[in-house]
């Protein structure tokens, strides 16, 4: 028989409420055309409680990196970010133009149809590991930002 305290037990019911719950939505990635080496992955994230968006791994890529778009005076450049935080009670959208992810060294080309696993770790404030699997739809090469709604996960 287990005893337990009143306060190690609400200590422990806190430990749980206070989990994030991340959640991926509209999840899909830009198709290829063979010899392409590299697409981006857009989604939406949201979370209950702060986190960190730290890596992303798929067995459709050998090398995946969180980017993002700047202005530098008058270019727009694209480069690579350790991480992604996402606020509490925020969407961040990661979306052609802004922040995305970057598949490169594909396994083969992705069509329209084709489904691609992502596993996208994240990181809470007490430094805490949190995976969610995502399946990604391929659209179309030419798909434009925002173009058809999709479920993602």
């Amino acid at each position: 028989m287990y005893r337990f305290s009143i306060a190690a037990l609400a200590g422990m019911l806190f430990a749980v409420s206070a989990a994030a719950q991340v959640v991926i939505s509209k999840a899909w990635v830009r198709g290829t055309v063979p010899g392409q080496q590299a697409t981006g992955a857009f989604m939406e994230i949201s979370s209950t409680e702060p986190v960190e968006l730290v890596s992303i791994a798929s067995p459709a890529a050998g090398l995946i990196e969180i980017h993002e778009m700047v202005h530098e005076g008058t270019v727009m450049k694209m480069r690579a970010v350790s991480k992604l935080a996402v606020p509490a009670g925020r969407k961040i959208e990661m979306k052609p133009g802004g922040y995305h992810v970057m598949m490169m060294e594909l396994a083969r080309p992705l069509k329209k149809g084709d489904i691609v696993a992502l596993k996208l770790t994240f990181r809470d404030k007490g430094a805490k590991p949190l995976t969610v699997d995502v399946n990604a739809e391929v659209r179309e090469l030419t798909s434009p930002a925002g173009a058809a709604q999709h479920k993602g996960h």
